[in-house]
């Protein structure tokens, strides 16, 4: 018997109405999340030759004829497998089909019904749920034939269909969405709740704890966590509702150096996790504690600082770091702050994802940087606050260095052109363009200070007016 358990997903799959979730399942390498990226739109699912590449639950919305519903891609079922992460692939694919209204069962035409096709559809039949064949790989006319053979297990629709090439999709589509529930009505409150979605991506290099935070966040076995380093491969979507808000929780797959992702679908989980951080709006970057700050913790950090990302510096595995004392947190954040001068403005904050320590103090950070990135300061305002800490002497006594008979560069106004990260137009005239980092730094520390900008990048872009 499928598991009862559910998931934030199946209750709240999306801010306001939850929408009817389907679940894309099969044996291994079927082409079920080619057929997922194909109907959501987008490559969020990572696609190869190598079976398992898809291990946990990835989440997406579709559209067909003025229907709107969640997908879910499951990894490939084998059930019964004794190996860790088969097994963990099985579970997961348990819990989607579970919280699923109908399930769109992929199996290979080309290699025909197998014998673990036999087993998986007594398994769908056994949910009592609707489920929908695709025949995939049907790419020419002369192979619709071989769909047939499918409709042996006595479903009713059985749909020859190429996920690659996006033929028989459409009829898929069709049929899927005959078959779902009534809609229910949008609630007027839909775009509001939207619009407060925080969306955060959990990144770091491989076995640090990502997935284990993301789990005792959902408090669910929500993605697979295990001792094999590189397990998380795709990029993972939960939602999350706590303390009145809702979050997008994206968990990542381990950052390798280059040289160390020769497989073809470790090189494109980099790519996924780099992608993720630029849908995200703040980044936990996950240090082992036990292993210490690494150039890989840096350069991790780097990419979500390139991205735009509020930053929150988690060290997990803080229960396990050998004789600590009183002054152990100090001497380890002295070291990070020094491998990482360049994030000087984000907290960093000890954790244990094992013994739950100090994780509920997570997602109020996450909160708190998500609306210093969307506030807007009005042009007055940043105008005043400029011309107070140029009074103070607090500031560098030039905007840039003079040379020779140069004259000074002078600072006009400002004005904050845009948010997500937070940017500002510094005009200028007079002297050379080029703004010293010096002040740049100096204006940025003082607009975090004075505006709260909290754990959030700022931007400074200089327009220089020529005389004449």
């Amino acid at each position: 018997m499928w598991s009862e358990h559910r998931s934030e997903e199946a209750r709240e799959s999306r801010a306001g109405a939850p929408l009817p979730l389907v679940a894309i399942v099969g044996r291994p390498n079927v082409g079920k999340s080619t057929l997922f990226n194909r109907l959501v739109g987008e490559r969020r699912s990572i696609v190869g030759d190598e079976p398992g590449i898809t291990r946990d639950r990835i989440y997406g919305e579709s559209e067909w004829a003025g229907r709107r519903f969640s997908l879910v891609d499951t990894g490939g079922i084998v059930p019964d497998d004794e190996e860790v992460i088969p097994a963990h692939i099985f579970r997961q694919a348990e819990f989607a089909i579970t919280e699923a209204v109908a399930l769109v069962w992929v199996v290979d035409a080309r290699a025909g019904a197998t014998p673990l096709d036999e087993e998986l559809a007594r398994l769908l039949r056994s949910t009592g749920k609707t489920v929908l064949v695709a025949a995939n790989k049907v790419d020419a006319a002369k192979l619709e034939a071989l769909a047939g053979e499918f409709h042996r297990f006595g479903f009713d629709d059985v749909l020859p269909i190429s996920a690659e090439n996006s033929d028989g999709v459409a009829e898929l589509l069709d049929a899927l969405v005959e078959r779902l529930p009534p809609a229910e009505p949008a609630g007027g409150e839909e775009s509001e709740e939207r619009e407060r979605e925080v969306r955060l991506a959990i990144v770091g290099r491989p076995n640090v704890g990502k997935s284990s935070i993301l789990n005792r966040l959902v408090g669910d076995e929500r993605v697979i966590v295990s001792p094999v380093a590189g397990t998380t491969r795709d990029a993972v979507d939960t939602v999350l509702e706590a303390g009145g808000r809702t979050f997008r929780l994206i968990d990542t797959a381990g950052i390798r150096r280059k040289g160390k992702t020769e497989e073809m679908t470790e090189k494109l989980s980099v790519v996924m996790a780099r992608r993720s951080l630029e849908r995200a709006d703040v980044a936990v970057v996950v240090i082992d504690a036990v292993e210490g700050v690494t150039a890989l913790d840096a350069n991790i950090a780097g990419y979500a600082l390139d991205a735009g990302c509020s930053i929150i510096l988690a060290v997990n595995k803080w229960d396990a770091v050998p004789d600590k004392d009183n002054h152990s947190v100090s001497v380890f954040e002295r070291d990070l702050r020094f491998k990482m001068r360049f994030l000087e403005w984000a907290p960093v904050m000890t954790v244990s994802a094992l013994a739950g320590q100090r994780l509920d103090r997570l997602l109020p950070l996450a909160v708190r940087a998500s609306e210093a990135r969307n506030r807007r300061v009005p042009t007055s305002q940043l105008n005043a606050f400029y011309e107070r800490v140029m009074a103070s002497g607090r500031a560098p006594t030039t905007p840039a260095p003079v040379k020779g008979g140069q004259s000074r560069l002078h600072v006009q106004y400002l004005t904050q052109v845009g948010v997500r990260p937070p940017s500002f137009v510094v005009f200028t005239s007079g002297g050379r363009p080029g703004l010293h980092f010096s002040f740049e730094r100096f204006l940025q520390n003082r607009l975090r200070e004075e505006f709260d900008f909290f754990a959030t990048p700022l931007r400074i872009i200089e327009r220089h007016k020529k005389k004449g």
